[in-house]
């Protein structure tokens, strides 16, 4: 069979340019002499739409939308449309909802297949909306018996799970049994580093346990927090991969299904390199679709301004990125010029805007009411909320998106000023810990140096004080990027990190940070997703708690 992979971005909520999408690209198969045109889960909605399936007018445009791609399945009777939308679970108890697989040929459906395997883990929360589906089923086309299943319908390997095999049924298995000579599935598997190798060697043991080919089309692109990185693959009856979609762009495949693989047609992308491609595909998605043409940061000296400029410029051009150096008394001259630097080479704008007077009037004005009270924190985190403002007046005046810069090392543990370095509307490097801040900059001078080698090589600091260096509160960043990886990712406990080598006391001070910091990430800026677990929807931790681990 001569199958057409779509693997394509889809735009969450817009019903009529996703149905477009389907339309335009289908026709084209067609022409082309495809037989059948396969799109990823939930496509026309775009995934996820979250609570938007819970509005009943937006699910009577979806269902006007799949009437329409229907009929135009009728002016191409030779090929067969697959692709993914919610569909009504008729008038029993339970959820409205299926996660449905359409299939469409010549002016009719001829099967709904829905989502058997509901995924609540993690960012996942599909049991809110939709209800399994009842019953699995095939279907005889051009000749082949198909069996379609949908994302997590296929993570059904007892090796992915190492505290015990969620569920108990495998809807692969089951159509395999039934006589599928071809097995599909649709997906829309969010990115994290190494997901890709994952994927591809769970969808080969299906079809090396099966004796089927096995053709996977997965969504690309990002939507809130989540990218999804394409990837899509189509492999013989022995595994070996016959087709490997593109990382991190829209790809259109056209595979033969009884042409025999190669066994070095994959190859995956270095981490460090994924997590690069992930970060600039989720900053170029967000601003693009929620109608951001240039952004505006504030550029410190630091590495982690640097690696934030240098991934701005890369997803929406040097040209629309603004650079802001706010310097106060303690900042050291080094900073404003390894940021002049550095903006200089990457080829963006950069303005200079002294915060000194600024700051000095708000100390002026608070002096008489913190009469007889020693300098602390308070007078330091007033220079970042200074800065923050002034980012937030560049924002409105220019309508330009604020990036703020934290990585996920401090604000795991709450080093970062609330309303102020945390101010701005996309946290791109909060899900990156500060180690692999440090290796997204070797990566992007990787051919030349573009990040300043004095920017690379400076102690970290906040330069709120004279002398202040991130050392002087916080363990070595690679000892407290392994206990935030033991304690936030792996849901270790203090005694189990300690177990791992750490000092007892450095776990359990760091684990308390974690902790208390959990109200600031509450009103933090969105991040974008790169590790197995973010902060953000993913990670839903309670505020007001008092918890002993």
């Amino acid at each position: 069979m001569k199958i057409t992979m779509a693997q394509m971005n889809p735009f969450v909520g817009d019903i009529p340019g996703n149905a477009k999408a389907i339309v335009t690209t289908y026709e084209a198969a067609a022409r082309s002499g495809s037989d059948l045109v396969i799109f990823p889960e939930l496509f026309l909605t775009g995934y996820p739409p979250w609570d938007l399936l819970e509005r009943p007018w937006f699910i009577e445009k979806t269902d006007a939308a799949v009437r329409e791609l229907v009929r135009a399945t009728e002016a191409h009777p030779e090929t067969g449309l697959l692709f993914g939308a919610p569909r009504r679970a008729g008038t029993g108890g339970g959820k409205p909802l299926f996660n449905s697989a359409v299939f469409a040929h010549r002016g009719r459906i001829l099967l709904e297949q829905g989502k058997s395997l509901l995924p609540t883990y993690d960012v996942f929360d599909e049991t809110r909306y939709f209800a399994p589906s009842p019953e699995i089923r095939t279907i005889a086309f051009m000749g082949e018996t198909l069996g379609i299943t949908i994302c997590e319908d296929a993570w059904t390997d007892p090796e992915l799970w190492p505290q015990g095999q969620p569920y108990r049924l495998d809807p692969v298995s089951v159509l395999a049994g039934r006589g599928a000579t071809l097995l599909v599935n649709i997906s829309a598997s969010p990115f994290h580093a190494g997901k890709e190798e994952i994927r591809f060697g769970l969808i080969r043991g299906h079809a090396r346990k099966h004796g089927r080919p096995f053709v996977f089309v997965n969504q690309v692109g990002a939507n809130d927090e989540l990218v999804f990185d394409g990837r899509s693959f189509a492999f013989d009856r022995d595994g070996e991969p016959v087709a490997v979609g593109a990382a991190f762009r829209e790809d259109i495949l056209t595979v033969d299904t009884g042409r025999a693989g190669s066994p070095g047609l994959f190859t995956p992308l270095d981490t460090i390199a994924s997590v690069h491609e992930a970060l600039v595909l989720g900053l170029r998605d967000y601003m693009r679709k929620c109608g951001f043409a240039k952004a505006v940061i504030g550029l410190s000296g630091g590495i982690d301004s640097a690696v934030t400029c240098c991934l701005a410029a890369a997803a929406v051009g040097p040209e629309n990125v603004l650079a802001v150096t706010m310097p106060m008394p303690f900042s050291s001259a080094g900073s404003v010029e390894d940021s002049i630097a550095l903006a200089g080479r990457i080829g963006i704008r950069c303005l200079k805007v002294p915060i000194g007077p600024i700051t000095e009037s708000y100390l002026a004005a608070l002096r008489p009411h913190f009469a007889g009270r020693p300098p602390d924190t308070t007078e330091e985190n007033i220079q970042a909320r200074v800065r923050g403002n002034i980012l937030m007046a560049f924002s409105n005046k220019l309508g330009h998106l604020v990036l703020s810069t934290g990585n996920k090392s401090e604000i795991a543990v709450g080093y970062c000023t609330l309303y102020g370095d945390m101010s701005g509307g996309l946290a791109i490097l909060s899900d990156v810990p500060k180690t692999m801040v440090y290796e997204l900059a070797a990566h992007i001078n990787r051919r030349g140096e573009v990040i300043p080698r004095a920017i690379i090589d400076k102690p970290p600091s906040a330069e709120l004080r004279p002398g202040q260096l991130d050392s002087d509160t916080l363990p070595p960043y690679p000892v407290l990027d392994g206990i935030l990886r033991a304690y936030v990712e792996e849901h270790r406990s203090v005694d189990e990190i300690a177990g791992l080598g750490f000092d007892a006391d450095v776990v359990r001070k760091v684990a308390a940070m974690v902790d208390r910091s959990e109200y600031k990430r509450a009103q933090a800026a969105p991040g974008i997703k790169v590790t197995t677990k973010a902060f953000g929807v993913g990670r839903r931790m309670p505020i007001a708690a008092k918890v002993s681990s």
